[in-house]
């Protein structure tokens, strides 16, 4: 084994602790809102620096965030979005990446030509706002969905890592009477599990995270999804459904915490998600993103 030198000795104790300086810098604002949501209300209003442990364990600030209807209804909507919106994703761009990965197919460069087009110019704002509402999807979920399931980026990943599946697979398969759904579900896709993740992986936290769609396209405050829900009490500071009861003096204080509760009961779902498919990730993310 060679013995590193003085300088690679400097080197890596150097990366390691800019390393370490940058995992706090990153992670301390989380922890900071954690902690802030679990602490005494009076007590984070007077606070003007960092804080490391909670001050006076406090749970009404989640109370009072679990009790607001809007809250409940939001995840509701969100759920919905997530789930129904990422198997339409999945499977649109899993038939267009396979399709597009076929050595048959004919017109596919220009087909992808225009693909890769949309990546760098759209329609705008006002176009897309006209279609959605022609097709009749305003103030309905389907306009979170329908006009976004297919997203030119990941259709490109996923028909790289189609690519990198042996032809052999597909023509042994149709020699046995298989037709092209039978090669896709029953071949391609079980040999694709890892990008599989990462589309689902990546269409999920899209879906979870996404709130100016929204924003332009529904009216009915039933059908906010949750990151509205949250806009609306961290930006415009609308809190006040949620201190029913609460004494004049104590509306500033229990406000505060009661935003920090809300980024965690937001935050925290979609963070239990990463763990179960972290193993796919970086080995989907490869297959996808090696040139055929």
């Amino acid at each position: 084994m060679n013995k590193l030198s003085i300088g690679e000795r400097v080197f890596e104790v150097f990366n390691i602790l800019f390393m370490i300086l940058l995992c706090l810098v990153t992670l301390y604002p989380f922890y900071y809102v954690l902690i802030a949501s679990f602490s005494d209300p009076s007590w984070i209003v007077k606070q003007r620096g960092l804080i490391w442990l909670p001050e006076g364990f406090n749970l009404d600030a989640y109370v009072r965030v679990l009790d607001n209807p809007m809250i409940l209804q939001g995840y509701m909507n969100t759920l919905f979005v997530v789930t129904v919106g990422t198997l339409i994703n999945v499977f649109m761009t899993a038939l267009g990446a396979y399709g597009l990965s076929r050595q048959n197919v004919m017109w596919k460069n220009p087909i992808m030509f225009f693909i890769v087009f949309t990546m760098f110019f759209s329609g705008g704002l006002i176009p897309n706002y006209l279609l959605v509402s022609e097709l009749g999807m305003l103030d309905s979920l389907w306009a979170l969905i329908i006009p976004g399931a297919i997203s030119a980026f990941n259709l490109i990943i996923m028909r790289t890592a189609f690519h990198g599946v042996p032809i052999s697979l597909e023509e042994s398969a149709k020699l046995d009477g298989a037709n092209d759904f039978t090669v896709l579900f029953r071949i391609i896709l079980p040999l694709s599990l890892p990008v599989i993740a990462v589309m689902i992986l990546f269409y999920g936290v899209g879906h979870w995270n996404s709130w100016f769609n929204a924003l332009i396209y529904l009216r009915d405050r039933e059908l906010y999804p949750l990151q509205l829900v949250l806009r609306e009490i961290l930006i415009t500071n609308s809190t006040d459904s949620m201190m029913t009861g609460t004494n004049a003096a104590d509306t500033m204080p229990i406000g505060e915490t009661i935003k920090y509760a809300t980024i965690v009961v937001a935050t925290v779902p979609i963070l239990v998600l990463y763990p179960f498919l972290q193993k796919y990730f970086v080995k989907g993310v490869m297959i996808g993103a090696i040139k055929e």
